[in-house]
């Protein structure tokens, strides 16, 4: 691989391992996070059991889909983007931007409509790291193939 590819790489790596922990702090939390409780005014043992359990599995959907986005893009970058396909080069911040876009604007409405203070950077720092890699990599400029 080239260096340019090996610094996508790296972009797309570290965010698919954070992706991957982050996924399973909300998969097997027994409750939601501090500022969740921040936005809704009340600790965990205030709200409704009927409101626990839906809040509960929307988390485990969450962190369900960080864990799948994590890996499925450690699969493509050990693959198909190591071997310099360019349908994989291209999926990869596909992907990943299809992903944290919508959730970094759900953040960013929990911080500007409640008195919470979500970690919204995460994710602005994975579309940032993901717009590095694709710009590093710049697959559209290459045909397939290793270089």
């Amino acid at each position: 691989m080239s260096i340019r590819r090996k610094v996508a790489a790296t972009f797309y790596v570290i965010t698919s391992f954070v992706s991957i922990g982050l996924g399973g702090t909300y998969l097997f939390r027994g409750r939601f996070m501090p500022y969740h409780a921040e936005a809704l005014g009340r600790r965990w043992t205030e709200v409704d059991p009927a409101l626990q359990i839906l809040l509960k599995a929307l988390m485990e959907v969450a962190g369900a889909g960080w864990i799948g986005i994590g890996v499925a893009t450690l699969v493509l970058v050990a693959v198909p983007m190591r071997r310099g396909e360019r349908w994989g080069r291209l999926l990869i911040p596909a992907l990943f931007l299809i992903f944290y876009v919508p959730t970094l604007l759900a953040t960013l409405a929990v911080l500007n409509q409640t008195p919470a203070a979500p970690p919204w950077y995460g994710n602005a720092i994975a579309c940032l790291a993901t717009l590095g890699g694709v710009l590093a990599d710049a697959p559209w400029r290459s045909r397939s193939g290793p270089e």
